[in-house]
């Protein structure tokens, strides 16, 4: 396995069950795909150019299947699967494995996470059918899949996006660092709103955060007195990279505040299973 998919759990090999059946050469056509399969698209032309391939090399690394009532369903190589019928196969390697639904659902998830190749909604859903579904905690998923319990709360979150929000990720019109700023908005309306001038405007994700800053503060209090605005301070460049590092080890927002005096560190969560993470993040015993 390459070295930077090295801490993705324990691999697919470990997670494979080793029951009955072996290597065999299925028809492609007694093959049913995965029904837990966390990928919601596939890429046309790199699935022309993998047909391309299996044309002129065949199938190098074989199927992973599990026996079904009618043939076999797909554990891993959907991609692989199509591409040959793209190619006109008629058969393909498949090594033939014992699996339930929860470690076929497991299987393709690490499979396309070692690729790095599903969208951050694509993740969540996954991510939320083995939680509810199949009785996981967030400890254990993270450990099945290789990924810390912050990044697995935080993936998560992504599903409380409203439809509009979730359609601009999954479009790729915003990113996900937009979308983990939007959601500290604290309703649904200013959230539209900053959504709304991020597309607009093109705002970059710093600039999102800051905009969902100002939105989320308390108005000024009427006043009619003829006295000037008060100016907002400048934030100093140092303090906004400081930020931008913390926000990437802890994976939530962050911010910071310098005075003469010292200042003040604000570290935001959204839910007591991510102030637990951030709290193993930062060797507190909860």
């Amino acid at each position: 396995m390459p070295q930077q998919h090295r801490g993705l759990g324990r691999g697919l090999g470990a997670l494979i069950p080793r029951g009955q059946g072996g290597m065999a050469e299925v028809d492609v056509g007694r093959i049913q795909p995965n029904p837990d399969q966390p990928r919601l698209a596939l890429d046309a032309a790199a699935l022309g150019e993998l047909a391309d391939s299996i044309r002129q090399h065949g199938v190098l690394q074989p199927l992973i299947v599990a026996q079904a009532e009618e043939g076999y369903v797909l554990v891993a190589g959907e991609r692989r699967w199509r591409a040959a019928q793209l190619a006109g196969l008629r058969t393909v390697p498949v090594l033939v494995r014992e699996a339930t639904s929860r470690q076929r659902l497991e299987l393709a998830l690490v499979e396309n996470l070692q690729r790095e190749d599903l969208s951050p909604l694509e993740q969540a859903t996954a991510y939320r059918h083995l939680l509810d579904e199949h009785a996981l905690s967030q400890e254990a998923l993270a450990e099945r899949v290789g990924k810390s319990r912050v990044a697995i709360s935080n993936t998560l979150r992504l599903l409380a996006l409203p439809l509009e929000a979730r359609e601009a990720l999954a479009q790729g019109r915003i990113s996900e660092g937009h979308a983990r700023a939007l959601l500290g908005c604290p309703d649904h309306a200013r959230l539209l709103h900053a959504l709304s001038a991020v597309l607009e405007q093109g705002l970059s994700v710093r600039q999102a955060e800051e905009l969902v800053r100002r939105l989320a503060e308390p108005p000024e209090p009427n006043d009619h007195s003829e006295a000037p605005p008060r100016q907002r301070p400048v934030r100093d460049v140092q303090a906004l990279a400081i930020e931008e590092q913390l926000q990437h080890a802890l994976g939530t927002r962050v911010q910071l505040f310098r005075s003469r005096r010292g200042g003040k560190l604000v570290i935001y969560f959204y839910d007591d299973e991510q102030l637990d993470g951030l709290c193993q993040a930062m060797g507190i015993d909860t």
